[in-house]
Order: structure tokens, then C-alpha cells, then sequence
């Protein structure tokens, strides 16, 4: 571990351009990153909180093809949405780039060649997959097939995401290209490949045993997994005709594959951050005393503990990370969040509907981060944190505080006279915790330290509670004045210890206060008991925390439910086709439309209903096997297709002539095979 760092050098994964973000994205890096940066700067560190948008590789290409548009136009949309969702919702990047501008294209290069020129690389032909129809080799998630270890028939080339295997494309059985349907072959193609392998005792050395106590145990596993399989060469090339070109003569029509560039995109925002403060940047990333820590998901482990260091010890003279505190996934109702089957919460959609209410929702992904296992977010429960907890404890001390301070004070904060025993322990109380909060985002356990700020809270709500001022200004009014002066400290610190992780809050926290220029520092809670002086002027009492009513989390809830059935018709299958019908075998069959007249339940039968059917050429009785999806009432006047020419039979003693066609909708619910035209009269042969 790096110990008393100069600077700070903090990443956050570079989101993909092919899609917005969603509160998944959020939990998992986005709001950790920027807790532990602003944090670190309230502390009066040095900290480059670095960023940007991931604009190259085949899921680009592919949303592209989706979408009938250039892949410059796909990442032009997807980073202006995702930029103004951080921006939304607070994220404090101190650069956010991109990797399509040529400040990239130029690191990248350069940090390609020199590892080429240093003979770091090994050059291979092999056999890759290529569509003979497109004429074009096919990139991993071009490729879809049969997983070989768990049987999952639609896994992509380079992951199942059922299993979470990672795979190489020509491991999938039955192969199949996703721009053609077709079968691809195999074809000679050259390539340049890290050789993993031979970073083995270096990765063992470093992590395995240099970060075996430090590390959070959900990372440290997959890592170790990782090497303890065996570690082979990665190809760092690819045939695209997205992305930077590979910087050598004989690789003309190949890409830099996106794993090798995305990452050297840290340094590529952090060389552009630097220009544009007039600074250096390589002390951010090659000084020994600068320490280098990567938020991302769990998905990009592997990429970040092992083949990002392994690039940055072959290239030479760049630090490595001191920690990689990887977040597990976050699910959504129960069910795995999903891009693709819009499954998700999307932060431009969740402003509309949840205006001004960034820091809830940034509160609720902290309080339920999934830092150690995957865990469940709901809107239940969203609303319970906002309503029970922010509203109920953090917004209803700062209220009751304020409001009070007017009431008695005209706003003025008022001269304390002698402290309490009760009086001096709530103070000391107060200065142990900006160091317990510190403690936990050291750490990394975000959530820990929410718990430990919103109990600076319920210090106040308790110290009001058991002092009763409002009972005590009749008695005794100047211990009153000590009374408020405690609880302004408190409400202070407050505004400065929330805004790691409720920025917004705490900037209107700040102005209710009246303290935003007075240049509060996290350590000076600690040391004074002074941070509000008397005769300081606070303004008027605003609403922290709006209630959420119960009607907009149903509305949440009907979206959700909305996706589920437009997923369940998209993905039903047609069943299939019977055998051969000749012409004569359709014209024997006599269908018609008719009027259910009557209707009543088959005595001691749940499934049948006894209809009395007017077909056109007479009235007659048909038993049929309904009753589970409708009552008698619902089906009496429906309009429906008969076959009335078919054999009668005898069902519990009642004769059916007859049988009404149905089918069954995405929910598998029966629904009536009906004539909705006007004017189709009762008899009309359907032919």
C-alpha cells in the first residue's frame, strides 16, 4: 500500500458509447469513485479523478448496424446522454475525454510501439472465424453459439453471459455470425498477442501475496482463480474496421483490440486534464508517491488486476494500482439488469420522473451498494430510504434546527453560555466522527461510512429530543441559546460530512446555513467547536427531502411490469408448424361466426363452461375448457370462431357440438380467436 501519498490518481471504468447509463453502472462505479473522491479532496489532497467515454471496439460496430448509422454517429449520441448523466447526477470527474480524440489515438499508439520495439510482444498467424457472405472476419460478439461449458445456445464469442465463462470465439459449437446467420470458417489471419504467461511470477509476487490482506476478498478470488488456471497469450490485435490503428507495417486493415486501448484512455484523459490545468501529468501515473486506484464493476476485473498492470510492467516505468475495489452487480426487482432487454433504471428517465432528487437516489444505491455480493435494488425500498431515513432523520433535524433558530433568534446563531456534561460529550461525540467516516472510505466500504454519516444525524435528533428546547425557552431561555448553538454545529458539520456522498444536499445545506465561503475542510470538525460562530446569520428553512408518494413508485412498478410483457411477446415462439394440410383437408373443415348467448360452470368441473352458441344456421351447445381464464358473465355476447362441423361428443354427460378457437397471448393467458370487423353477421363461413 502506498503510505502518505502526494496525489491521488483515481479511475473510474470507462463507460461503452453504444448505450446510456443506468443504476447499475451508477452503484457499481460511479458514486464510489466520487464519495472517495471528494472525499480526498475535502481532506485538501491532490486528486486526479479521471474518466471518459469508451468509443471503440464491436459492440460500437454493432449498436451501428442496429441502428443504420455510422459508429461516429452512434458515439457522438451515447457520449452527450451519458456526459449529461454524470453531470446530473453530480459525478465530479476532473476530466472526462474520449477515446476517439487524438490525443488517444496518439498514446495508444505510442505506448503500442514501444512495447512492439521492446520486443514485448509475440507475432502469430491462426485460424479466426469469418463470415464468407459479409467477406469479413468476425469479431468475438459477432459471433454467437453454443457455450461449450454450460450448453447455453446464444453465448457470444468472448463471454457466456449465463455462466460467465470467458471464451475465444472459435470455442462456441455451432457458430453462427450475427450479421448473416451463417456458418463462418475458418481463414488464416496474422496477429500480435501478450504473452500473459510470462507476467505469471510477477502478477503471483505482486498481487497473490502483495495484496492478499488488503484487497477485497471478491477481487483477490478472481484474480487468484485467474492465475491459478494458468495464464495464456492475449491477442492485442484484431480485424476491425473500428478503432486505432495498429501502429506497424504488415498490420494494415487491423484495429488495436479495445481491451489493450481502453485502459491507456486513464492516461490519455489524464495527459488532456494536465494540458488543459498547465501541469505535468506523468507524476500522476509514474511517481512512486501517487496513488493509483481503478473503480469498476466485477466484470472488468480481469482486465484491470491482470492485463492492465501486465501491459503497464512490459511497457516500463508506470506505477500499478494500489487497490482495484471492484463492486459485484446490481440487480433490479430481483431480476439481473439488462441493456438489452431494457431492464433497468436509466438515469436521464429517472430525472424526469424524480426531478431534483439526484442525492436519493444516490443515497439508496449507496445504502444497498453491492460491494461484497450482488445485491437487489427496488423502488420499495427507495422510497423507504428516502421517506424513513432522509426525510425522517437527515431532513427533520436540519428543519427542526433552522426553523427554531428563526423562531428564537431571527436567524442570528446565539452566543452559547456554560457547556453540559451532556453538552460537551455531544461535541466530543461529534469530533470523533469525520475520522470514524474516514476510516470506512479508506476502506473503500462506502456503505459503512453513509451509516456513520447519517449517525451524525441522529446524534442531533437525539441531543434535540432529550433537551426539549422548545419546553426549556419557557424555563430557562439562556440555556436555550446553548442548546441551538449545539445543535448549528451539528447541522454544520452535517453540510460538510454529507458531501461526499449527498452533494446536492450539502450545497443546500451550505446555503440554508450560510457557510459555502467559509472554506469548511473535512478535519475541521475535528477541531473545533466553533465551525458556525454566534452572531453568524442563517437563511430560511427549505425542504431537504420531498416525501415520495406511493402513486410514483407504482407508476416505476407499471414500467417495470410494461418491459416484462413486451420481453415475454418478443421472445415467445411460434410453435411449430404442423404436418402438410392438403386443400381438401381445409375445405372439410366448416368454420363460422358466432354469438355466446348463454354461459354457466360445468357442475364439479373447474376447467369447462357450457356455452349456448348462436352460429348463424342454429343455436347449440358447446362444452369448452375456458372456465380458468373467465367467468361466465365475461364471455356471454363475445363474438367468436366456430367449428361446427366437428364429430359431437360427450363431456360429463353434456353433448358439444362444436368447438370455439382460441389462443394463448405472451402471458399464457386464453384469449378469443374473434371477428372484430363490423357488420360480419352471425353464420359468415371463414374460409
Amino acid at each position: 500500500m502506498t503510505q502518505n501519498p502526494k496525489r491521488y490518481t483515481i479511475t473510474a471504468a470507462l463507460p461503452y458509447t453504444n448505450g446510456p447509463i443506468h443504476i447499475g453502472h451508477l452503484a457499481g462505479v460511479y458514486v464510489p469513485s466520487d464519495i472517495y473522491a471528494r472525499f480526498l479532496r475535502l481532506q485538501g489532497n491532490d486528486v486526479a479523478f479521471i474518466c471518459g467515454s469508451d468509443e471503440h471496439g464491436v459492440a460500437i460496430s454493432m449498436k451501428a448496424k442496429k441502428e443504420g448509422i455510422t459508429p461516429q454517429e452512434v458515439i457522438d449520441k451515447y457520449d452527450g446522454i451519458i456526459r449529461q448523466s454524470f453531470a446530473d447526477f453530480g459525478i465530479s470527474f476532473d476530466n472526462y475525454s474520449r477515446t476517439s480524440r487524438k490525443i488517444h489515438h496518439d498514446t495508444a499508439s505510442d505506448f503500442f510501439k514501444k512495447m512492439y520495439e521492446d520486443g514485448k510482444f509475440i507475432e502469430e498467424t491462426t485460424e479466426q472465424l469469418f463470415d464468407e457472405e459479409a467477406q469479413q472476419f468476425l469479431a468475438d460478439r459477432f459471433v454467437t453459439g453454443t457455450c461449450p461449458k454450460c450448453g447455453n445456445e446464444e453465448a457470444y464469442g468472448d463471454q457466456c453471459e449465463k455462466c460467465g465463462s470467458t471464451l475465444n470465439a472459435t470455442d462456441l459449437i455451432h457458430p453462427k455470425s450475427t450479421i448473416t446467420g451463417s456458418k463462418p470458417v475458418l481463414k488464416a489471419t496474422k496477429h500480435w498477442f501478450l504473452p500473459l504467461n510470462e507476467y505469471d511470477a510477477f502478477l503471483k509476487e505482486w498481487i497473490l501475496e502483495g495484496h492478499k490482506n488488503d484487497w477485497k476478498p471478491n477481487v483477490y478470488g478472481q484474480v487468484k482463480s485467474w492465475v491459478d488456471a494458468g495464464l495464456e497469450p492475449r491477442a492485442v490485435t484484431r480485424d476491425l474496421d473500428w478503432g486505432i490503428d495498429v501502429p506497424v507495417a504488415g498490420a494494415e486493415g487491423k484495429k488495436l483490440y479495445v481491451w489493450f486501448d481502453a485502459p491507456i484512455g486513464y492516461i490519455s484523459s489524464t495527459k488532456e486534464w494536465a494540458e488543459q490545468q498547465g501541469k505535468d501529468w506523468e507524476p500522476y501515473w509514474k511517481d512512486e508517491n501517487t496513488k493509483l486506484v481503478h473503480f469498476i464493476g466485477k466484470d472488468n476485473i480481469v482486465f484491470h488486476c491482470i492485463i492492465f498492470p501486465a501491459m503497464l510492467k512490459a511497457h516500463g516505468g508506470y506505477i500499478l494500482p494500489d487497490n482495484v475495489p471492484a463492486n459485484e452487480f446490481l440487480n433490479l426487482e430481483g431480476n439481473k439488469l439488462s441493456t438489452s432487454k431494457n431492464w433497468a433504471v436509466w438515469l436521464h428517465e429517472y430525472l424526469q420522473d424524480f426531478p431534483g432528487k439526484e442525492d436519493a437516489l444516490r443515497y439508496a444505491l449507496t445504502a444497498n451498494a453491492p460491494e461484497t455480493k450482488d445485491n437487489d435494488f427496488t423502488w420499495k425500498d427507495f422510497q423507504a430510504r428516502n421517506n424513513n431515513e432522509l426525510a425522517a432523520i437527515f431532513g427533520n433535524f436540519i428543519n427542526r434546527v433552522v426553523v427554531l433558530t428563526h423562531k428564537y433568534y431571527n436567524g442570528i446563531v446565539p452566543s452559547p453560555n456554560e457547556f453540559t456534561e451532556v453538552d460537551i460529550q455531544t461535541l466530543n461525540e461529534l469530533k470523533a466522527y469525520p475520522a470514524v467516516i474516514a476510516s470506512s472510505i479508506e476502506r473503500y466500504r462506502f456503505r459503512e461510512a453513509l451509516g456513520e454519516m447519517m449517525n451524525v444525524a441522529r446524534l442531533g435528533n437525539k441531543y434535540l429530543a432529550d433537551e426539549e428546547p422548545w419546553k426549556m425557552v419557557k424555563e430557562n431561555p439562556e440555556r436555550v441559546k446553548t442548546q441551538m448553538f449545539v445543535a448549528l454545529q451539528i447541522a454544520t458539520a452535517l453540510a460538510v460530512l454529507s458531501e461526499p456522498f449527498l452533494p446536492f444536499t450539502s450545497d443546500k445545506l451550505k446555503r440554508i446555513l450560510n457557510c459555502s465561503k467559509n472554506d469548511l475542510q473535512w478535519n475541521s470538525i475535528s477541531e473545533t467547536s466553533n465551525l458556525l460562530p454566534s452572531g453568524h446569520q442563517i437563511g430560511q428553512a427549505e425542504i431537504l427531502f420531498a416525501q415520495i408518494e406511493d402513486a410514483d413508485i407504482q407508476k416505476q412498478l407499471d414500467k417495470l411490469e410494461a418491459t416484462k410483457k413486451a420481453n415475454k411477446m418478443e421472445n415467445t415462439k411460434a410453435e411449430p408448424q404442423k404436418e402438410i394440410a392438403t386443400f381438401d383437408d381445409f375445405v372439410k373443415m366448416d368454420l363460422r361466426v358466432g354469438t355466446i348467448l348463454e354461459a354457466e360452470k360445468m357442475p364439479k368441473a373447474n376447467k369447462l363452461l357450457v356455452l349456448k352458441v348462436d352460429t348463424g344456421i342454429d343455436v347449440r351447445t358447446i362444452v369448452s375448457g375456458i372456465a380458468e381464464h373467465f367467468s361466465p358473465e365475461e364471455v356471454i355476447g363475445k363474438r367468436v370462431t366456430v367449428l361446427v362441423n366437428l364429430a359431437p361428443r360427450a363431456l360429463r354427460g353434456v353433448e358439444s357440438a362444436g368447438m370455439i378457437l382460441m389462443t394463448n397471448n405472451a402471458e399464457g393467458k386464453l384469449v378469443f380467436v374473434n371477428p372484430d370487423a363490423e357488420g360480419v353477421q352471425n353464420g359468415a363461413l371463414i374460409s
